[in-house]
């Protein structure tokens, strides 16, 4: 059994531990439950800032680990972090929700973040209003590229790991990733632009 202290730590499982816990986990709970603990928090931040709701999270990411634990014994290993096998489950799961509930997928305040700045009022005013433009920014972005940024910002995956999940190559996912940044800041230049010409008209 692994030491407990991994179990929350998800860089602590080598790639031959978490093969090993895998292959034991197609008929041992207790390995599955280790897969759990090392796993569970990366898949419901995933899922929180794809659905924006706690309740919503707690449910989708306890049916994901129920569908991974029914069909274990159909996972193939390619190279890459059992990990990205759940979010595959994971992005599918949001992306049933969203469509059951005929909802546009956003990003969570949250998961929007703008470094580099000091405590001052000043700042802090700066800093909110950077927020407000990023985020509207964000939420003019397809669903798809939404979740390009999700997985690359808050979830920290590498190309290959987003690929999996998304079901594109890892050309495809850096093409997109360049688009995305490039319509990103567009929209951010624009939306700063409108911002200021409000405040000149007060």
């Amino acid at each position: 059994m692994m030491a407990a202290k991994k179990r929350n730590d998800p860089s602590a499982l080598t790639r031959e531990e978490e093969k090993e816990l895998v292959i034991r986990a197609a008929t041992d709970q207790e390995a599955f439950g280790e897969l759990y603990s090392v796993n569970v928090r990366k898949i419901y931040s995933y899922i929180y800032y794809r659905v924006g709701n706690h309740h919503n999270a707690q449910d989708l990411t306890a049916r994901v680990f129920h569908r991974a634990l029914k069909n274990i014994h159909k996972y193939e290993d390619r190279g890459i972090p059992f990990s990205a096998w759940l979010y595959r489950i994971a992005h599918n799961l949001v992306a049933n929700f969203h469509r059951d509930q005929n909802r546009r997928q956003t990003v969570s305040y949250d998961s929007i973040t703008i470094p580099g700045y000091n405590n001052h009022p000043e700042r802090e005013t700066i800093e909110h209003e950077e927020r407000e433009i990023l985020l509207e920014a964000v939420q003019t972005l397809p669903p798809e590229r939404q979740e390009l940024l999700i997985l690359k910002f808050i979830n920290h995956l590498s190309n290959a790991e987003i690929g999996e999940i998304m079901g594109r190559t890892e050309g495809a996912v850096k093409s997109l990733y360049h688009r995305t940044l490039v319509s990103l800041r567009k929209e951010m230049i624009r939306l700063d632009v409108n911002l200021g010409k409000k405040l000149e008209d007060k």
